[in-house]
């Protein structure tokens, strides 16, 4: 199975129109373009009834005591955490492409609208859901995709992989509001195949892509 994306190539720099954040030309960051990238995959197993994606960043700050704070750095060394930026389920084996900004194009305050989607697939959760739970302004549901936004001041660069995973059932067995860790152990002993494509990205204009 082979995942391949016209957005960008595999181990290179995210565009910012796929970011959910970027460089400001004042102050630190400002909002990107946040639209999905194109993926398609293709080689996949016989016997697939439906497909999952995830993308997630492994490289997340394990502790925030540094993050995007003046004077202080985010050390490489810090032990890093999952960060899902994107979970959708149930597309069908039909689909074997997801075209550029069809899930995502620009950044919504309080989250998309979830967790029907495209190709009568369903979205799950992505972690912003946490990150801007205290926020008056932004707090809400955020379903689908949104992009990079790393700390401005991490000294480490961010991986952000997608993964698509070809499975042997046409709906997982969840409900309600999915997150990332449960459709990882919906998958167990259904996954047939899986490919993935990794992205990088930084805040940080002290660290090279």
């Amino acid at each position: 199975m082979i995942l391949t994306s016209d957005s960008f190539f595999d181990g290179q720099p995210i565009p910012g129109e796929y970011a959910f954040c970027i460089p400001a030309a004042t102050g630190r960051v400002c909002l990107g373009g946040n639209r999905n990238p194109q993926l398609a995959w293709r080689d996949v197993p016989a016997g697939t009834k439906s497909y999952a994606l995830i993308c997630h960043d492994p490289d997340v700050p394990s502790r925030g005591d540094d993050v995007n704070r003046e004077g202080r750095t985010v050390p490489a060394s810090l032990p890093r955490v999952d960060f899902f930026h994107w979970v959708l389920v149930d597309l069908p084996a039909s689909c074997t492409e997801i075209r550029n900004g069809e899930f995502s194009h620009g950044v919504t305050p309080r989250g998309k609208a979830g967790p029907a989607a495209a190709h009568g697939a369903r979205q799950g959760l992505n972690d912003y859901t946490g990150w801007f739970a205290g926020d008056r302004d932004m707090s809400g549901d955020y379903y689908g995709y949104d992009g990079p936004c790393p700390p401005w001041n991490d000294a480490l660069r961010h991986r952000y992989v997608f993964t698509v995973f070809a499975l042997d059932v046409e709906r997982l067995p969840l409900e309600g509001k999915l997150t990332g860790p449960q459709v990882r152990a919906a998958m167990q002993g259904h996954a047939l195949a899986q490919a993935s494509f990794t992205g990088l990205y930084t805040l940080n204009p002290a660290v090279k892509l």
